[in-house]
């Protein structure tokens, strides 16, 4: 590694030991970048130098007070946030800063002046409890945070948790702001950081249990934006991203602030961003580019007639697995084809999925340019094409765990290896069958349970569904769905018979679903994932005699 610009030497001593890393294969994808960088002078401070500073960067902020930010906006703003950092609140160079906001111009100026202070930014779930907050600022013995002033009762709850928190600064009621507007502090000198220092802690959404922390390089966010961003992406400097996932999730972080900031383009920032509030702003501000989830893409079709969405152009799917019947309705709906791919906070963001180009419907798609990847079996050895296994992968970016032991579960043999079940095609496209762990067997079949929902999502009254395997005596286990309908259908025995048949017809029958459970809501990680352990945990606490044959 190279010659740390941290002064505060806790995340180096707390990446897992060399020998447990991936292979990082930097110069194997194409990628060169200098000894020491500082990752916002790249997305911001190069913009203004090269002339473009008056090019609009970022619009958002609270419903009502909507600000509009060009480059030079942004980088002042950062500058004297990093000043405030580092003359007022005492940050060093490798500290970690706990973030926590909705989706904003102002935690975007948080984040970057972190980094360019020489510090570690860990942001945060808006709706995340006080408990869930407590958990990141003890595993990363973070000292400082900087709040949205409307979320502080639950950080205050946290930091009875977390006796490492000394301090935490809020803006939006003019605590920071204040402290901003001090002379000379509108300029700030970028500080000195190896291309291989931490600059970000992203903490996993819990899908499967205790989230895990994982570090990224100063250079891992330049390598997501020069890889997915520009050779499967495609977007250009005149294009205006938008989309719902939190700038804590880094799939939110990459599509809404690294890409258009690499390129020089805009974002548009929304505190709401369910369905019913994304269709509308793209609409007023023109978005271009749209980065959300599959069920946020389904649940906005029946709502497209009422909006013009001319401007948009690229679509992009991840988060969880997109359905070929929702990837049907959409293009038939707008014309424009989703965009899947499947990526990993452990990866930082997209690994594997195909430019417009190239899809292919139900396919999750190609290995981005860049990274490599295959399917392996239980002992780490490939599969034949057509055989289902575990998605293996690597490239510029891979899994570095905070102190972690699952590493060693995550990385074998210089590769990440994910728990998801995937087929390759003979052609090298990717074809997503479950988690790893979602995967039913009932009476021998090996079911995967994302299949079946996405089944059942092609009926018209389904709106959203679960499915998992339920413990049942005579087959070991049954598959069992948890469906919220669409509204006028009845949760009845006619339904649950006529949505068995539409399965039974529509995929090899003994897959069909013998229990079917009608829910309103359904458990989902702050991010939006469907949470199928907490399914599975309903499941295993349930005893529910099946309906149907």
């Amino acid at each position: 590694m190279l010659k740390s610009g941290h002064v505060d030497t806790f995340c180096r001593e707390n990446l897992p030991q060399r020998e447990q890393w991936p292979d990082l294969r930097v110069k194997e994808a194409g990628l060169v970048y200098p000894e020491r960088l500082n990752v916002t002078s790249e997305l911001v401070d190069r913009h203004v130098v090269a002339g473009n500073g008056t090019r609009i960067a970022l619009i958002g902020g609270e419903p009502g007070r909507i600000e509009t930010w060009t480059y030079a906006d942004l980088a002042t703003r950062i500058n004297r946030i990093a000043n405030v950092l580092t003359r007022d609140l005492g940050l060093v160079p490798g500290n970690r800063v706990l973030l926590r906001a909705p989706n904003n111009p102002m935690l975007v100026a948080v984040y970057l002046a972190v980094i360019k202070a020489g510090g570690v930014a860990v942001a945060t779930m808006p709706l995340l409890r006080a408990r869930e907050i407590a958990y990141p600022l003890t595993k990363a013995k973070i000292h400082l945070a900087v709040c949205d002033h409307r979320l502080m009762e639950e950080m205050e709850g946290a930091k009875t948790q977390a006796p490492d928190l000394q301090r935490i600064v809020t803006f939006g009621n003019g605590e920071l702001e204040g402290l901003m507007a001090k002379p000379g502090y509108e300029h700030f000198t970028v500080t000195d950081t190896a291309q291989d220092d931490v600059c970000l802690i992203g903490f996993t959404s819990g899908t499967t249990g205790e989230p895990k922390g994982t570090l990224h390089f100063q250079r891992d966010l330049l390598a997501i934006c020069d890889c997915y961003g520009a050779r499967v992406l495609k977007a250009e400097a005149d294009d205006r991203f938008i989309g719902s996932p939190p700038l804590a999730f880094t799939f939110g972080l990459g599509g809404l602030v690294l890409f258009p900031l690499r390129i020089g383009a805009s974002a548009v920032l929304l505190e709401k961003a369910g369905p019913p509030d994304l269709l509308p702003a793209i609409r007023e501000h023109k978005a271009s580019v749209c980065f959300t989830a599959p069920t946020a893409y389904r649940a906005m079709l029946d709502k497209i007639g009422d909006e013009q969405l001319d401007s948009l152009r690229i679509c992009v799917s991840a988060g969880e697995a997109l359905p070929k019947a929702t990837f049907e309705a959409w293009k038939a709906k707008t014309g424009i084809p989703l965009m899947d791919g499947i990526g990993a906070t452990e990866m930082l963001h997209i690994f594997v999925g195909a430019p417009r180009e190239k899809i292919r419907p139900g396919a999750t798609g190609l290995p981005v340019p860049g990274y490599e990847a295959k399917v392996v079996d239980e002992h780490g050895n490939d599969v034949p094409d057509g055989t289902p296994g575990r998605l293996a992968m690597r490239g510029p970016t891979g899994c570095r765990y905070l102190a972690d032991e699952r590493q060693l579960k995550y990385v074998q043999n210089g590769w990440n290896v994910s728990g998801d079940t995937y087929i390759r095609d003979a052609d090298g496209y990717f074809w997503y069958q479950a988690r790893s762990d979602d995967m039913i067997i009932s009476a021998g079949y090996n079911i995967a349970g994302p299949e079946v929902e996405a089944s059942l999502l092609a009926h018209p009254a389904v709106a959203e569904c679960g499915v998992v395997g339920a413990p049942d005596a005579e087959r070991g286990m049954i598959v069992r769905a948890y469906i919220i309908l669409r509204e006028g259908i009845a949760p009845n025995a006619a339904t649950t018979k006529m949505l068995q048949d539409h399965v039974k017809a529509d995929i090899a029958p003994f897959k069909y679903p013998r229990d079917i459970q009608y829910v309103t809501a359904l458990p989902k990680t702050q991010t939006g994932k469907l949470q199928r352990f907490e399914l599975r945990r309903m499941a295993s606490e349930e005893t529910v005699a099946p309906k149907g044959a």
